[in-house]
């Protein structure tokens, strides 16, 4: 049996990793579950023929040293594998991870849309994390390729070793292999800043003296990404910090607090249907809150503050992306709960938004036995939630006709000052006519008064004017 053949052949079955050791058939890893090949098993001289015909003298050397070695491995037409050769048991086995010639997209590999701007980002420290196999390479490998096709600029990537294959297209990608054009992560990073790169790929953030390169790197303007094998957002930023000695441990949290930009933490999970698997992703923005917990050193509070930062920053936990997938029928109830870092948490956030789901699953083959104490504890624990939701609600009720009996108090003391500014302008109104006739009464009296006068002057006139027979005083 050829490994070329064993590879092709892993290749046509969609499996992700080959395993190979001596004195048992190779195994595939499908879907998650390692299925060994209908073949006799393989002898130690097979495994060393497969292991001989792959690595170069230099290789060979290194796997003698340090009883273990990283190399990539291609079949053209067919696909790029990441191999590890180790010793176990005084013999020699392999692992060869399947990476595909082409690169998927975020939408493509059913990953979040807002993972698709983390590329957007001018400068700062984006990393992915979860354990092995859980797609942290085709995530980070998506992000690079989107970062060639729509940014002109320098993409460094340090890997070990070099797993997809970039093609430049906006921009230019120089891929370094630890081993074959570096001698170590540290030494390639060191060396990276003085290449004028825009943006920085480490593979993996292994130790110390890689993650503070990594972090003055992201401090100086560059954008970085790299991998961590941790489980979540909260336990990734403990792991760096905790890497450092404790009086440099103040002065990391304030330098991640700047400098990071986003953690994606991923695992992978069975469809519901078992055609393939799906992702689950946590995902947690750098937002002012979130950094402030950072350099106070109050983890814990992150894990809520991401479940409260959905709708604005599009953050979640990984729990709540579970529910996304139970809420849309995408995964089982069974797979869901084992996925689950804090079941209990899972359980009640869907006892809270979708109490059917767990319902459903009550009423098939894990029905609780009527003995069961632990179910009649769980129902009190709703009844209490379902009371304290209902009391709050009444509460806002009361507050609003509180509010409703208020400005319905405001509006009739404005309609009564309506009403009496009404009343008192007809009042004016009808003082206004009185004056206005009184006016008109007095202006005819005195008319009246002086057409008289007139008459009274006339007649004086005519006496005095007649024929000058008068004999009074005037006539003197």
């Amino acid at each position: 049996m050829e490994l070329k053949e064993l590879l092709m052949f892993m290749t046509k079955k969609g499996a992700s990793d080959l395993h190979i050791k001596s004195m048992r058939p190779p195994l595939l890893r499908i879907q998650g579950r390692l299925i060994p090949v209908k073949s006799t098993p393989l002898t130690p001289d097979e495994v060393g023929q497969m292991v001989e015909s792959v690595l170069s003298p230099v290789q060979k050397d290194k796997l003698e040293r340090n009883l273990s070695v990283d190399v990539g491995y291609g079949i053209p037409g067919v696909a790029r594998f990441r191999c590890n050769f180790f010793m176990q048991r005084g013999t020699t086995a392999a692992v060869f991870r399947r990476v595909p010639f082409e690169i998927q997209n975020i939408t493509e590999l059913k990953l979040p849309d807002v993972i698709d701007t983390f590329t957007d980002f001018p400068g700062g420290m984006v990393l992915v994390t979860g354990p092995t196999g859980s797609g942290k390479s085709t995530t980070l490998a998506a992000l690079i390729q989107k970062i060639s096709k729509t940014r002109a600029c320098h993409v460094v990537t340090i890997e070990d070793p070099i797993e997809f294959l970039f093609s430049d297209d906006k921009a230019t990608i120089s891929q370094r292999e630890v081993g074959t054009d570096t001698p170590s992560f540290k030494e390639a990073l060191r060396n990276c800043v003085r290449q004028d790169p825009d943006v920085i790929m480490v593979g993996e953030m292994r130790d110390l003296e890689t993650m503070s390169t990594a972090i003055t790197a992201a401090e100086t303007g560059h954008l970085v990404f790299s991998t961590l094998h941790t489980n979540n957002a909260a336990q990734t930023i403990d792991r760096v910090i905790d890497s450092y000695p404790v009086d440099q441990q103040h002065q990391v949290r304030s330098q991640l607090a700047l400098v990071l930009r986003a953690i994606v933490s991923m695992q992978l999970i069975n469809r519901a249907d078992g055609n393939g698997r799906l992702p689950v992703v946590e995902i947690l923005v750098n937002s002012p809150k979130i950094s402030k917990h950072i350099e106070a050193g109050e983890i814990k509070e992150i894990s809520e503050e991401m479940e409260n930062s959905v709708s604005y920053y599009r953050m979640q936990s990984m729990n709540q992306s579970l529910i996304a997938l139970l809420a849309h029928n995408q995964i089982t109830y069974e797979l869901a709960v084992d996925a689950s870092l804090d079941p209990d948490d899972l359980s009640l956030k869907l006892r809270k938004m979708f109490p059917s789901i767990e319902e459903r699953f009550r009423e098939g083959e894990m029905a609780p036995s009527p003995a069961d104490f632990s179910e009649i504890t769980g129902l009190l624990e709703t009844k209490r939630l379902y009371e304290e939701a209902e009391e709050l609600h009444r509460s806002k009720i009361a507050e609003r006709d509180e509010v409703i009996k208020d400005l319905e108090r405001e509006l009739s003391e404005l309609r009564a000052q309506i009403d009496n500014s009404a009343s008192g302008s007809d009042d004016l109104r009808r003082e206004a006519e009185l004056a206005k006739a009184e006016a008109a009464r007095v202006r005819e009296e005195s008319q009246a008064k002086i057409n008289a006068l007139n008459e009274r002057i006339r007649d004086l006139n005519q006496q005095l004017s007649g024929n000058g027979k008068g004999q009074g005083f005037f006539k003197r």
